[in-house]
């Protein structure tokens, strides 16, 4: 009997799990997917809009992606070893490619993997899930947003690919309300070139603060301040940025600081994160995590199984992907993907409830001990060494050494890291520099990046 799987979500995670579906067609359980994707193809949060807000179609707008946004870390770490860049590209490009080179590469990857377009419920929004104990299948509504009707389907397996940077977190401050300048969320940042000429205020210390920080710097922002809550980020920054302690309130266009400091500012950025947000799952199987990298509920971070109060069980039919923070991405989800297909299959049994317990629990209290950078590397190699072991692929997908030495070249020099060239795990061949350093390229098409 064919296994009903749905998927939520056509991005990179839910796209890895199309593929290995697609690869592991002939082996175990046969199953009939569906995948809806509420955008109008698949993508995630590649897919560049000049929208924020809303979409077309009245829908929250996904993407938190800017125009001339490149790579903030060597591609070398997420390259996928059935499909190089090489392989795509058809020679060795730079290490820190632009957006548009990525999702590019994802697309080809993809069509590699025989994912057909038709595979993807494109302008497909869910706006229900409901499970029943007794046929243990979940019942799932569905929006066509084109035509406007509700479409309503069963299915034996449910997989929430919906990724979880694209519902902003926004703090208060007091004064917010009068603030003269301009304010807005790092999801909903396009183009650095319209802060030209200004002062700038960055709220937040991680990855997003970092890069609108620098794409401020690099177009022209007259100074750019970085407000953090606990630590500064702590990189030599160029004249014009400085980090300062947390805002604590605002006074016409005037900013004020814990240390007592206060500039005046035309435009303030909110990189503060962002919100697990899945409102169409019951509150009995939503996830509710925060950035962290064991989230709770979930064994090998993908299973659900209900293990805080006032969740519950659901035979192990429920799965979420690429809910953690993350140093591994692309090869990570593929990871991932490939442990799913296997389970939903029947190719890999998981433990019983009991012991799968145990197991969140203490990834779940290993949180807590991550608390540097690498750390954090270290126990995501693990993890992914442990998914890759999990179901018998014997590729070494771990590139903890490079995630060492992109952070020390960041912290050597923040302004040129990405000009760095990496050697390609699964080829060999060091990455070719570009023509021109990061902080003098305008222009991140494809062909300029990689040539005619």
């Amino acid at each position: 009997m064919k296994q009903r799987v749905c998927v939520i979500g056509a991005g990179p995670s839910g796209m890895a799990l199309l593929g290995m579906l697609n690869k592991l067609k002939d082996q175990g359980y046969p199953v009939e997917v569906t995948c809806y994707e509420k955008q109008n193809r698949p993508g995630g949060l590649w897919n560049l809009t000049w929208r924020t807000g809303t979409d077309e179609f009245g829908e929250p707008v996904h993407c938190s992606q800017y125009q001339d946004l490149f790579s903030n870390g060597p591609k070398e770490c997420l390259e996928l070893p059935s499909y190089t860049f090489k392989d795509h590209f058809g020679k060795a490009i730079p290490s820190f490619p632009p957006r548009p080179v990525l999702i590019d590469y994802l697309r080809g990857y993809w069509k590699h993997m025989g994912i057909e377009d038709a595979d993807v419920k494109t302008n497909h929004c869910v706006r229900d899930v409901k499970f029943d104990e007794q046929s243990n299948t979940f019942t799932v509504r569905v929006t066509d947003l084109k035509a406007n009707v509700d479409v309503i389907e069963e299915f034996d397996h449910l997989v929430v690919a919906t990724g979880h940077y694209s519902t902003p977190n926004y703090p208060e401050f007091a004064g917010v309300e009068t603030y003269k300048g301009r304010i807005l969320h790092s999801h909903n940042f396009r183009n650095a070139r319209e802060f030209k000429g200004q002062n700038i205020l960055i709220v937040g210390s991680s990855y997003s603060a970092e890069d609108i920080a620098l794409q401020c710097y690099k177009f022209g922002a007259e100074s750019v301040t970085i407000s953090y809550r606990t630590a500064p980020m702590g990189f030599h920054w160029p004249k014009g940025v400085e980090e300062v302690p947390l805002l604590t309130g605002l006074d016409g266009k005037t900013c004020h600081f814990k240390d007592g400091s206060s500039r005046e500012i035309d435009a303030i950025i909110m990189c503060t994160g962002y919100l697990h947000n899945f409102p169409f799952m019951p509150t009995e199987l939503r996830l509710k995590s925060t950035n962290i990298y064991f989230p709770p509920n979930l064994y090998r971070s993908l299973q659900w199984h209900g293990v805080s109060e006032g969740t519950k069980n659901v035979d192990g039919r429920l799965f979420y992907m690429g809910m953690q923070d993350q140093f591994y991405t692309f090869t990570m989800f593929m990871i991932q993907g490939l442990w799913v297909a296997n389970v939903i299959k029947g190719l890999l049994q998981t433990p019983p409830y009991s012991e799968c317990k145990k197991v969140i629990e203490a990834d779940t209290a290993s949180n807590a001990d991550l608390n540097d950078c690498y750390k954090q590397i270290d126990s995501q190699s693990a993890y992914v060494k442990q998914l890759a072991d999990d179901v018998g692929y014997e590729t070494d997908l771990d590139v903890g050494k490079m995630f060492y030495e992109w952070e020390h070249d960041k912290h050597e020099d923040i302004l040129t890291y990405r000009d760095k060239s990496f050697i390609s795990k699964f080829r060999g061949d060091k990455a070719p520099t570009h023509s021109l350093p990061w902080l003098k390229c305008y222009d991140d098409s494809v062909n300029n990046f990689i040539g005619e």
